[in-house]
């Protein structure tokens, strides 16, 4: 996008001048700013130096639970402490947010982390070069099936794969974006079960706020969305959990602070402080007595915009599946945990890239690891680690084992992608 509307002409010759002299200095700052170590960087920055480029920063987030760090960072104005004022921005749909990061009225979002990968490679939309700062949150999704499901027995994933092959027919199942992260749960769920998401179901795309009324009027016999969009159903009486996405992978990658390439190059400064901020808010709402709190703040029209009980259970960890289990999850949605949510490992943004091959997405296998180290910005992270004390993790990498026993630690990609039995 051209950015006309930041840099005007200079009119005369001499300002020009003066222009391209102070923007070499700035240039030969910002190298020997880059030789400096990241800690001391960060005291620099502690006395006040190397302030952000902008002031103020727009936000989109989607009215969802794990919006809340965003929400938070402004509320409790941790932002102000890095020099910058968030303002979230609440948006209607996950395409709505794409577009609005590509063409620059959103600064940043609380976005799907899949979407990110998504457009960084041009898949079904625009092509930009994205950046993901930081991960928002692990674990706090579900999918939810529908009560005329459960009158046909079904109760869990295989009851589910027991009733599609003995009546056949089109299942229709919802998700909030092709390439995000709920398709991906979805599939993967449906797969691990026996259940081919592309030839034994349709798959149809609804934004999170909109599943309730489309289950209600019988559009659909499922979806995987984030709370409390799964935990409303069940108090509106029109469907129950099959499956929370933390039984599907323990502390998965949901949500991220994401951004365009181009945004961090410009406001360098900013995309660190944006970073730093939403740390802190992570810190605050992981401390659980600050829970009931924040689903009250986050619960209001500005945000999430539905009744407080829906969002607060399942914040604590407290949930009913709505068919007689009621459990106290220890893999509740959390947010910061000590920092090992919030870093970007690159091994988490493969995962959806393999997911995206698995399923036809992307035509061929791409170069997994570069596409990771491009648009995972663990550098700017670990600077915003360094000025909130967020501890980091030994490895960029982590490994994790999925619902299907399959193990997936980064190391082979393309055989990973390929190895599962279902796939299209």
């Amino acid at each position: 996008m051209a950015d006309h509307d930041e840099h005007k002409v200079l009119e005369t010759e001499n300002p020009r001048r003066d222009f391209l002299k102070k923007a070499a200095g700035v240039s030969a700052a910002a190298a020997l700013m880059n030789m400096v170590p990241a800690g001391v960087r960060s005291a620099a920055w502690a006395a006040g130096s190397d302030a952000p480029e902008l002031k103020d920063v727009k936000i989109g987030f989607i009215p969802l639970t794990d919006c809340a760090s965003v929400v938070i960072a402004a509320v409790k104005e941790f932002d102000k402490k890095y020099g910058i004022t968030i303002t979230p921005s609440k948006e209607a749909s996950w395409a709505g947010v794409r577009d609005k990061l590509v063409n620059g009225e959103l600064q940043a979002a609380h976005v799907l982390y899949g979407l990110i990968y998504g457009v960084h490679l041009g898949i079904g939309g625009p092509k930009k070069d994205m950046a993901v700062l930081a991960t928002l949150n692990n674990n706090g999704q579900a999918i939810t099936l529908s009560n005329q499901l459960k009158a046909k027995g079904v109760t869990d994933g295989a009851s589910l794969a027991k009733l599609v092959a003995a009546e056949p027919k089109e299942y229709t199942f919802a998700q909030t974006f092709p390439t995000g992260t709920h398709a991906m749960w979805l599939y993967y769920w449906l797969a691990a079960n026996g259940i081919n998401p592309f030839t034994q179901a349709k798959v149809i795309t609804v934004p999170p706020p909109q599943m309730i009324a489309n289950m209600r009027v019988d559009n659909m016999d499922g979806f995987c969305v984030g709370e409390p969009w799964n935990a409303r159903a069940i108090r509106d009486n029109i469907g129950f959990t099959a499956v929370t996405s933390q039984d599907i992978w323990k502390d998965h990658p949901e949500k991220v602070l994401g951004t365009t390439a181009d945004f961090v190059a410009q406001y360098p400064n900013t995309a660190r402080a944006m970073t730093a901020a939403i740390l802190d808010a992570a810190k605050f709402i992981d401390t659980m007595s600050n829970r009931s709190e924040v689903a009250k703040i986050i619960s209001a029209k500005s945000y999430v915009n539905t009744d407080f009980d829906s969002i607060e259970d399942r914040m604590l960890g407290q949930y009913d599946n709505g068919i007689g289990k009621k459990w106290a999850d220890a893999n509740y949605m959390k947010f910061y945990n000590d920092g090992a949510v919030s870093f970007p490992y690159l091994s988490d943004g493969m995962w959806f890239l393999t997911q995206h091959k698995r399923w036809g997405l992307l035509k061929d296998h791409p170069d997994y690891l570069a596409v990771a180290k491009k648009v995972n910005r663990i550098d700017v992270y670990k600077d915003a680690a360094a000025m909130t004390k967020t501890p980091l993790p030994k490895s960029d990498m982590r490994t994790s084992k999925l619902i299907d026993g399959v193990v997936w630690d980064g190391k082979n990609p393309k055989a990973y992608a390929d190895g599962f039995k279902i796939k299209v």
